[in-house]
């Protein structure tokens, strides 16, 4: 028995102008999901859904993940940036410094970067690279068992997992590690492959902690939503 991701939900004051901002960002299709949110659906089955949820919550610091965006040239990575600005996004000093890649946010301050040519670690990864997380080895080791994915770096406490099939790679960075501040913005939505119970009790059993409803949080106090089929 295992969870599967079904979406990265992301808690926005506008949804459907984010959905818009990330499809044009991605070239991915928005599509009506349920009542209370939108979604992209991912150009090839190698990945998840991003769901945009109506949420006041302000956000307080930076997220936990953030997409690392590919480039093939230096002229690619340029025009990812232009096209992030032109969509309504914005540059973003994190204190990154002298960096190749470039650190901006969306129009409502979620972080990404997008990374620049010849990085070895993405060099087989689809435009979405990797989600990039700030968290322990605890939680990469969590996570890996939790989806049955492989482990695909474990070296200097960071570690990195990715789908059998495919997609972006999940990575944590090990420490120093962020102060946890306020309800999560950016989030995992699963599916439990079989009874429910039964999987919820193998999650806490690998570390997962309950939160409320259908929130459970790994290792790190980061929730996530698991739900039936």
């Amino acid at each position: 028995m295992t969870s599967r991701i079904v979406a990265l939900c992301f808690d926005a004051r506008d949804p459907v102008r984010l959905a818009r901002f990330w499809s044009g960002v991605l070239g991915w299709e928005t599509v009506d999901g349920p009542s209370y949110d939108v979604a992209l659906v991912p150009d090839d089955d190698t990945g998840f859904l991003l769901r945009f949820v109506p949420s006041d919550a302000p956000k307080v610091g930076p997220n936990q993940y953030h997409f690392d965006l590919r480039s093939e040239t230096l002229d690619q990575q340029q025009e990812t940036v232009d096209r992030v600005l032109e969509l309504g996004g914005r540059h973003l000093d994190i204190g990154q410094g002298d960096v190749d890649h470039v650190v901006l946010a969306d129009p409502e301050g979620n972080e990404l970067c997008v990374i620049e040519p010849d990085n070895g670690f993405l060099a087989d990864c689809p435009f979405i690279g990797a989600l990039s997380g700030d968290g322990s080895p605890e939680c990469g080791y969590f996570w890996a068992a939790a989806l049955d994915w492989p482990l695909v770096w474990d070296q200097d406490e960071e570690t990195a997992i990715r789908s059998p099939h495919g997609g972006p790679k999940i990575t944590w960075g090990g420490p120093p590690y962020r102060p946890k501040l306020g309800k999560e913005h950016v989030y995992f939505d699963l599916i439990a492959d079989g009874d429910l119970e039964a999987e919820v009790r193998r999650l806490l059993d690998l570390g997962a902690s309950r939160v409320d409803g259908e929130m459970l949080a790994d290792p790190d106090g980061h929730e996530f939503r698991l739900r039936a089929e």
